[in-house]
């Protein structure tokens, strides 16, 4: 009887040291203080039943009881009117609820008391939504009503905010587009009035004879014209034809074997040679400027004339263009009269005593700027004021005597003499085109006086290179057209700024 008893002691000690649930608790009690054997059967042989409590069983006693006891009675679930009715409503509400408590610490509670109540009644969110679609109707009427009137901008533009802010509490989002295209619709008339004021403002200086200037760079989409810089790129090479520009008396000082006549005859040739290959009008422009160049510093032989004009336009086009013939090809077109060791040694010369600057602002490069500002003044662009334009310039190139002009200056007066050519019944100069040449009409009488010369006696210069080229179709024949006599009103300022 001692031996079992030390038994059911030392039995009690190791189950002792379980953990003690409430269902084993009870039947310690009702076993005298002394643990069962066996926790899932009393002394009896029974099997234990579980006493009922609002607690649900812990794992350790599931596993136990599991596969003896009846079904465990699960946890009854909340009865949360939030998930049941209104769901979108009350999840915006508690979404600004967060959003205004961390702002306001101090109305947490205030903020929650709205949904609560509203998801108890769940038959006044219905009026509600209602209630807020008739008021934010009559508010949009009145505030269209009040768009007439100045005054009341400011305190229809609040009206809306407020309510706005009153729709968002209550979680109705899809009314919110209502009020956006309410203000772009007043962003809208804002800014067709400013349009017609600007409109106005441009007819009255029209009928006051004072012409606006054009800009010509803000609607330029091109990447490649550089709209944002062209301003300051042009500036820079007004500055930079004046401080390399070319001696206009080379031939009387250095030259002593060879001519004008030769040298015109030279360009006239490769005039030819560029449309041979199809060159870029900026070579022939930069192999004129580099000869010129190389002239008005170091004496020629006439014999190596040929061979200038040739490694002049073999650098130019290593320069300008994408793919560039190869010196082989310029030795024959020359029929082999100069070989490939004769061209590189003269292209070594030539770059070192220029010092390899090549980058120099012709005719070209201003023609173009004076072309679009032209062009400015035209409801559709013109094809033959470019080509006559173009035309008119490259004439220059072959007379010597228009080293004396700046190469900006032989660009406007092209543009000036190509618009009177075209168009006799306005005048070919504006204010736009003022601006962006930097020349006034007065200004240009000379050099447009000049180059209608070449104009009306190209035909019977036995120099025709150009000439042929522009009588092309594809040019518009602009070389068949002449001008008439020039007008000496067309040079007075008055006249300019009146037109």
């Amino acid at each position: 009887m001692r031996h079992a008893n030390m038994k059911n002691v030392s039995s009690n000690v190791d189950e002792n040291a379980m953990p003690i649930t409430r269902s084993r608790a009870k039947a310690l009690a009702s076993s005298g203080g002394l643990p069962p054997v066996n926790p899932s059967t009393n002394q009896d042989g029974k099997p234990l039943t579980r006493a009922k409590s609002k607690r649900g069983a812990s794992d350790e006693n599931k596993q136990t009881t599991g596969a003896t006891s009846g079904q465990p009675k699960k946890r009854a679930a909340l009865k949360d009117v939030s998930n049941v009715v209104c769901e979108s409503a009350s999840l915006n509400c508690m979404w600004e609820t967060r959003m205004q408590s961390k702002k306001h610490p101090a109305k947490r509670t205030a903020k929650v008391t709205p949904a609560i109540l509203v998801n108890k009644r769940p038959h006044l969110q219905v009026n509600t939504k209602q209630n807020i679609i008739e008021e934010h109707n009559e508010v949009k009427a009145e505030a269209l009503q009040e768009l007439q009137s100045p005054t009341n901008f400011t305190q229809s533009t609040l009206t809306q905010q407020s309510e706005c802010d009153a729709i968002k509490q209550c979680g109705i989002p899809d009314l919110m587009p209502m009020h956006k295209s309410t203000s772009m619709t007043v962003t809208q008339q804002s800014t067709s009035t400013g349009d017609e004021h600007k409109l106005c403002k441009k007819e009255g200086l029209d009928s006051l004879g004072i012409s606006l200037i054009s800009d010509i760079d803000s609607k330029h989409r091109d990447p490649q014209m550089c709209s944002l810089y062209a301003p300051d790129i042009y500036t820079n090479l007004h500055a930079m034809e004046l401080d390399r520009r070319l001696s206009s008396c080379f031939m009387e000082r250095i030259q002593r074997d060879i001519t004008k006549g030769m040298r015109g005859i030279l360009i006239d040739w490769l005039v030819e040679v560029s449309e041979e290959y199809r060159l870029v009008p900026d070579t022939l422009y930069l192999t004129v400027n580099l000869i010129d160049r190389f002239l008005s510093e170091n004496y020629i032989e006439k014999q190596k004339l040929q061979l200038l004009g040739v490694t002049c336009m073999l650098i130019a086009c290593k320069y300008e263009e994408i793919c560039a013939p190869r010196a082989e090809e310029f030795c024959l077109i020359t029929d082999n009269t100069y070989t490939k060791e004769q061209v590189v040694k003269m292209e070594s010369c030539v770059l070192n005593l220029l010092g390899f600057r090549l980058s120099i602002p012709t005719t070209k490069k201003f023609l173009r700027r004076f072309i679009q500002a032209a062009q400015a003044s035209y409801e559709v662009p013109s094809v033959e004021l470019e080509f006559m334009a173009n035309y008119l310039a490259e004439l220059t190139l072959i007379d010597y005597s228009f080293l004396k002009f700046l190469p900006s200056l032989i660009a406007a007066s092209a543009v000036f003499l190509a618009q009177w050519t075209l168009d006799q019944s306005k005048h070919p100069w504006n204010p736009t085109l003022e601006h962006y040449t930097r020349y006034k009409a007065s200004e240009l009488k000379t050099t447009v006086s000049a180059l209608q010369d070449l104009q009306l006696n190209a035909n019977q210069c036995s120099l025709k290179a150009i000439c042929e080229k522009y009588k092309q179709p594809k040019f518009k024949c602009v070389a068949t057209l002449t001008s008439p006599n020039l007008l000496q009103s067309l040079f007075s300022e008055s006249k300019v700024l009146s037109f």
